[in-house]
């Protein structure tokens, strides 16, 4: 069985623990380099992009997790997907430039216009979960979209990483957790 790491310094890890195992992985929390090297792939979980970034300089994880992204999969979502953009605006910030999408931070509204709605994810459609969103304004060449929200990009992949603007780990659909795990 493949392991899939998921960076648990900040954010809702614990959901996407649950969610990886209910689409049929073995899930583990990664705080170190030497963690991250035991895993087939990486989840970089929602949370707030700038303390994510801090944490990882602090725990000297920044280069380890491009290092490894060079290698394995990588999937971000919300925070985790302006981690992996790159580029990022209001405000402008670094990121790790893992996946060619430009985002823009909170482009959807404060916390108090966070929803629940539905995307169209091939040909079907799906539950999503949006909270401070970032909206994504360009995919470069090689990206394919995978679901859209009122003609949005929310689900992208290019390669093999992925991201996803949504929260998929705070449904019961294993949809998106199973197609990260076929990239392992």
């Amino acid at each position: 069985m493949k392991t899939v790491g998921i960076l648990a310094l900040q954010g809702d890890f614990d959901a996407h623990r649950k969610a990886v195992e209910r689409a049929g992985g073995l899930a583990v929390e990664v705080r170190s380099a030497k963690e991250l090297d035991a895993c087939d792939g990486l989840i970089v979980p929602g949370g707030e992009s700038t303390t994510m970034l801090k944490l990882l300089d602090i725990e000297n994880l920044t280069e380890p997790l491009r290092q490894f992204a060079a290698r394995k999969p990588v999937f971000g979502t919300c925070a985790g997907a302006i981690l992996l953009a790159r580029s990022v605006t209001n405000p402008a910030q670094p990121s790790l430039n893992l996946i060619d999408i430009d985002v823009e931070r909170n482009a959807y509204g404060r916390q108090i216009d966070s929803r629940v709605t539905r995307v169209k994810a091939d040909g079907h459609e799906m539950e999503a979960v949006f909270i401070r969103a970032p909206k994504i304004l360009r995919v470069g060449e090689g990206g394919k979209v995978l679901a859209t929200c009122n003609g949005d990009p929310v689900w992208v992949e290019q390669g093999r990483h992925m991201v996803t603007t949504f929260h998929p780990e705070l449904t019961p659909d294993s949809r998106v957790h199973c197609a990260f795990l076929a990239k392992l």
